[in-house]
């Protein structure tokens, strides 16, 4: 392969495969990290479960104990209680994970 021809034709084509490879190299997965809307229905179920769990407990004991629906509405506000402590947790471990995201970025110290 002394002709300078094919030379630069096997460099034409080493370009063509590169460009190729590049495209069809694999791309960061997009469903690793969480979308808005991801957080925020997992902040809505957290809040529904947690209602839901009082509603059902507090239902049960009244129709075990055959009491007014005094039971009902005590576990149904623990269970609004306990949704809400959950988000919250939730919101403040996504916030922790965005300020590292940033830090490492940034090459500020981490505190």
């Amino acid at each position: 392969m002394t002709d300078p021809d094919q030379q630069r034709q096997l460099a034409e084509l080493e370009a063509r495969i590169a460009a190729a490879r590049a495209a069809q190299a694999p791309k960061p997965r997009a469903d690793e990290h969480y979308s808005q809307a991801n957080l925020a229905w997992r902040m809505v179920i957290e809040l529904v479960a947690g209602l839901g769990i009082g509603f059902g407990i507090g239902y049960g004991l009244d129709s075990l104990f055959g009491t007014i629906p005094i039971f009902l509405v005590l576990f149904t506000m623990l269970g609004l209680a306990a949704g809400v402590k959950t988000m919250l947790r939730s919101a403040q471990e996504i916030q922790k994970g965005k300020l590292a995201e940033e830090a490492d970025k940034t090459g500020a110290p981490r505190g």
